[in-house]
């Protein structure tokens, strides 16, 4: 069982390119990117039914900010509601099926991918009235 259990665990390590010299180093003693890779290669592991991620990227590099979003992807197409937390808007947009904007905790909009700009997001996640119909910014 033990072995399994390692051979497991240098699959997510690999999988996730988590930097740790072993599958047996302490997480305090990697930085902050490799914890998140390892946090989130165990809650995704767990195939979930439902999950929320706040800012699933934020300090990893490119490659394994790919890797966590094709899994977003793979979780969702195999029936897992996922709430995407994040303020990198390239990432909300890539990733989303609605995107609601809030602003000083009211949701302030509601759309699916390409209806808003990320100008037009950015307008509304400041506090700004964005008038999408007519395209003309409101105070």
């Amino acid at each position: 069982m033990q072995k399994e259990i390692s051979d497991y665990a240098e699959k997510l390590k690999d999988d996730f390119q988590v930097k740790a010299s072993s599958i047996h180093s302490a997480v305090s003693s990697l930085s902050g990117g490799n914890q998140q890779k390892i946090i989130i290669s165990r809650v995704f592991s767990r195939e979930p039914k439902a999950i929320i991620v706040a800012h699933p990227t934020r300090g990893v590099d490119i490659g394994a900010s790919e890797y966590i979003h094709e899994q977003l992807i793979e979780l969702r197409n195999r029936g897992a509601a996922i709430l995407l937390i994040s303020a990198d808007l390239d990432e909300v947009m890539a990733l989303s099926d609605r995107i609601l904007v809030l602003y000083e905790g009211q949701i302030v909009s509601e759309s699916m991918p390409g209806e808003l700009s990320e100008v037009e997001m950015g307008l509304l996640m400041t506090g700004g009235n964005y008038m999408v119909e007519e395209g003309k910014h409101h105070d």
